[in-house]
């Protein structure tokens, strides 16, 4: 209809179908030729061709970028943007990048609650669009609730965003702006999910410690207050080499309403290579332990992804109090040391220590990641660690890791749960 030639009863059936619409989807492999846009934008009605829209999920390509106007609307409360699949193949080409940067910047914010750039590919330009983003964050105002992007902001975006009363859910890759904490609002906002990125960890992880030793003089309570009880997810996605070890749990520990934490810390590189030193996991059973009895609302737990190294000095020991104090537990990755694990499973069945752990009731977990973990097994050892495990977790159904032994394992497993 709208790509013909259609009568002015069309039209207008058209356009009082779109008055009506309050969410919009323009997918890449469905967009319309371009003389189509240029129908919809001469047939436009004065108030625009959706006035009641509030979310909209914009595919932004080479075709549709010119009349990506045509579907923002005062009413959107929420904006989920990507980039063409074609891009991330061949790269925007320069001459576009200030046309996306532009129809950015025009993002009506009056009623935004939610901004989110679902395309995380690294050969896009982020930098480029600093100022378009940061523009649109600075003119939101107190109903802003979640922005999830790869683009930085600027220092005064961030400060703007940090005051906002409710926002929710927070991703950032930059550290903390160059600035002193007096600039910070009185009280962070009451964030559920902050997602740290890369090169912001290590800035907000100091940043934070400060603000928690520090003491407002006027209300006694410190800059993190809300957000210590509020905080559902937190999510660590870094470079490899970052390092878990009691002076970050110690500050992960302040969110005792964990739900999630995922820790995305890796021994190696992207191309399996393993860094330089020793294993990045620097825990020990017993910061294990405190970690389970302060956290103990969590559902999934991932610190860091196991590996190759088995250098690291926590045993399967550690399992049976994050099995005990996180009755909720349903995901888990953790590094643990197999080099004495049928010993180590004795240990936990005759140590005096370990007797109350073990009868009272354990989490729901299906699966174990063990990652890269390695593991060297004779026949009457499988039924020791496949018992032990069981033990530890009694939903138990599989270990998953590379190394084809741990598959052998969960058969192992998976034949005692059928007894």
């Amino acid at each position: 209809m709208i790509a013909g030639d259609p009568s002015l009863k069309h039209w207008n059936r058209v356009r009082r179908y779109a008055s009506w619409m309050r969410e919009v989807h323009v997918e890449e492999w469905s967009t319309l030729e371009n003389d189509a846009f240029l129908k919809l934008r001469l047939n436009s009605p004065p108030g625009g061709w959706f006035p009641a829209l509030q979310r909209l999920s914009l595919y932004i390509t080479e075709t549709n970028l010119p009349h990506a106007n045509l579907f923002f609307s005062q009413h959107l409360k929420e904006i989920h943007i990507r980039l063409s699949w074609y891009w991330r193949i061949s790269g925007i080409p320069p001459d576009i990048l200030p046309v996306i940067a532009s129809t950015i910047s025009t993002l009506p914010t009056s009623s935004l609650q939610l901004l989110v750039v679902r395309t995380r590919d690294p050969r896009v330009p982020w930098e480029y669009f600093k100022d378009s983003f940061s523009s649109v964050i600075l003119r939101c105002g107190p109903s802003f609730m979640e922005y999830i992007s790869p683009v930085p902001l600027s220092d005064a975006a961030v400060n703007h965003l940090l005051q906002l009363p409710l926002l929710r859910a927070w991703s950032t890759h930059d550290p903390p702006p160059c600035c002193s904490t007096s600039s910070f609002p009185l009280a962070f906002p009451p964030l559920e999910e902050l997602t740290l990125r890369e090169g912001a960890i290590h800035g907000w992880v100091s940043l934070s410690k400060r603000l928690e030793s520090g003491v407002s003089t006027t209300q006694a309570v410190t800059l993190l207050s809300k957000m210590k009880g509020s905080l559902r997810s937190l999510n660590v996605e870094t470079l490899p080499g970052f390092i878990i070890d009691t002076s970050f749990t110690s500050l992960v520990q302040i969110f005792r309403n964990l739900v999630n934490l995922d820790v995305a810390a890796d021994c190696q590189d992207e191309e399996g290579k393993e860094v330089e030193g020793q294993c990045t996991f620097k825990l020990n059973n017993d910061d294990v332990v405190g970690l389970s009895m302060t956290l103990s609302q969590l559902e999934s737990l991932v610190l860091g992804h196991p590996c190759s190294r088995n250098v690291c000095i926590t045993t399967v020991a550690c399992l049976l109090p994050i099995s005990v104090h996180c009755p909720r537990l349903r995901k888990l990755e953790i590094h643990f040391n197999t080099t004495n694990v049928i010993e180590d499973f004795k240990n936990i069945s005759e140590d005096p220590r370990f007797q109350e752990l073990r009868l009272l009731p354990k989490c729901p977990l299906t699966y174990l990641n063990v990652h890269r973990t390695p593991l060297t097994l004779d026949e009457s050892g499988f039924e020791t660690t496949a018992n032990g495990m069981t033990d530890i977790f009694p939903s138990l159904r599989a270990c998953c890791g590379l190394e084809y032994i741990w598959n052998r394992l969960s058969r192992r497993i998976t034949g005692l749960q059928r007894v």
